[in-house]
């Protein structure tokens, strides 16, 4: 699993602009991905403010400093420029995302997914994948009509099927767990 979630319609997060560096322009950001080096030859970002307006960005250069991304952009050659984009997260057209093995995919692509059993039962969509440090989970929001969440265990042994493109993830659930 990997990167983070979409933002707006095909619009996924890689970075979020944290603060301005130096005198000429640059801004340090925190990764939002799984893969540092989606950055190498990544020439266009697209900054996306606090209050939902989009700027195309033009990357100069980036390098790491201390775990965080530093990025340079064409046309930010002062601190004051720089400053706009602070609090600005940093996204790519989804068709940009770092292609995954078989079997892999992205959490956002869980995000909305139809959940059912092995015999066809609808238990409720995807809202959220949870990290407890273990086995991450599905917080599923129920469609039965009790309208309890369920939290699966995004466990091979149980997510037996996961079917992002149809929206469907199909659980072979252990005695007990949905009645948790």
């Amino acid at each position: 699993m990997g990167g983070r979630e979409p933002l707006r319609d095909d619009l996924v997060a890689v970075a979020r602009v944290a603060r301005t560096r130096g005198t000429r322009g640059e801004v340090v950001a925190d990764l939002l991905t799984d893969f540092p080096e989606r950055f190498d030859g990544l020439e266009r970002l697209i900054a996306i403010a606090p209050n939902g307006d989009l700027h195309a960005l033009i990357v100069a250069d980036h390098w790491f400093h201390q775990g965080r991304l530093v990025l340079k952009f064409v046309g930010y050659e002062r601190i004051e420029a720089a400053q706009s984009l602070v609090g600005c997260t940093l996204a790519v057209p989804e068709a940009e995302c770092v292609p995954l093995g078989e079997g892999e995919f992205y959490e956002w692509q869980l995000q909305g997914c139809r959940v059912e059993t092995v015999a066809g039962e609808e238990l409720g969509r995807v809202r959220a994948v949870w990290h407890t440090g273990g086995t991450p989970n599905l917080i599923v929001d129920s469609t039965r009509e009790h309208g309890r969440d369920y939290l699966i265990p995004l466990a091979e042994e149980i997510c037996i099927e996961i079917d992002v493109g149809r929206k469907l993830i199909r659980i072979d659930a252990p005695e007990g767990l949905l009645e948790l």
